[in-house]
């Protein structure tokens, strides 16, 4: 199953939406990708196990279930995460990709690359559309976050 959908991050047109920098949301998925566990509900660590150039391969710990994945950094531009197949785990990706159509507005989108089947059963119709929704929620979580990251970081007197 593949799935995509876009996260508007500035709104020229609302201004109860703070707007964000190319470079703050860049420096937002870097935070994701180094330290997983602010943003994955249910993660409980990450060993970097490597960092070469632009790759970063990374073990995630959920309970007793270990995950491998590796993280691929494209400067200001994207981040795509592989999931390594195991005996026990699916492989999979996600790229998140920053687009700017212009000065004043921002997107953050997110493309799914899964290994489950798309089916027209009804029951695997409900499942992958239970799982799109799971994905949404939770980028749109990542979103908020990284929001509160550059919210704390711009308030004086703050650490970072």
């Amino acid at each position: 199953m593949n799935f995509e959908h876009l996260i508007q991050i500035n709104d020229p047109l609302n201004p109860f939406v703070d707007s964000m920098t190319r470079e703050q949301l860049w420096e937002g998925l870097v935070l994701r990708a180094e330290q997983p566990q602010l943003f994955v509900i249910g993660l409980d660590s990450c060993t970097i196990l490597s960092r070469e150039g632009n790759t970063l391969e990374r073990e995630l710990h959920y309970g007793q279930a270990t995950v491998r994945d590796r993280v691929t950094l494209h400067e200001s531009e994207s981040v795509r995460y592989d999931i390594l197949p195991t005996a026990d785990h699916v492989g999979g990706s996600l790229t998140m990709t920053i687009e700017q159509p212009d000065e004043l507005q921002l997107f953050l989108r997110f493309e799914y690359a899964t290994t489950l089947p798309v089916s027209d059963d009804q029951d695997a119709v409900q499942t992958q559309e239970i799982v799109k929704s799971a994905y949404r929620e939770n980028d749109i979580d990542t979103v908020r976050l990284i929001r509160q990251f550059v919210q704390t970081k711009q308030e004086p007197g703050s650490l970072h």
